[in-house]
């Protein structure tokens, strides 16, 4: 029962987040899904319902070499902000969905802004 009360808490929590933002072509919807091993960035445009571009630490991380996932956050940050850059997006919404924005979802927000995404 414990579990049920926590998922349906977490399902709340994200809607009523998400229910504040909507992401448009010019200013799409920057998107934030954090697992225990890495983190994964979207930008979405909600009136087409279409992805822009996405990037995910799986893509950042070096296999030769050991960094901390706060670092590899905020890598995935200026890759996906790169990636924006390159499309002609210069502004995006941030949506931290039901993470507090701290620790590596605030990685992900600093790296995309030192990428050169204003948020």
């Amino acid at each position: 029962m414990k579990r049920k009360l926590l998922n349906k808490l977490r399902l709340r929590r994200k809607n009523r987040v998400k229910a504040k933002i909507f992401g448009t072509a010019n200013r799409p919807r920057f998107s934030v899904f954090r697992s225990n091993r890495y983190i994964y960035g979207q930008l979405i445009n909600d009136e087409k319902r279409e992805t822009l571009a996405s990037a995910s630490s799986k893509e950042v991380e070096d296999k030769k070499e050991k960094k901390g996932k706060l670092i590899l956050a905020e890598q995935t940050g200026e890759l996906i902000a790169k990636r924006a850059v390159a499309q002609g997006i210069k502004e995006a919404v941030f949506n931290r969905r039901e993470y507090k924005y701290h620790g590596r979802v605030k990685s992900v927000a600093d790296g995309a802004k030192k990428g050169g995404l204003k948020i």
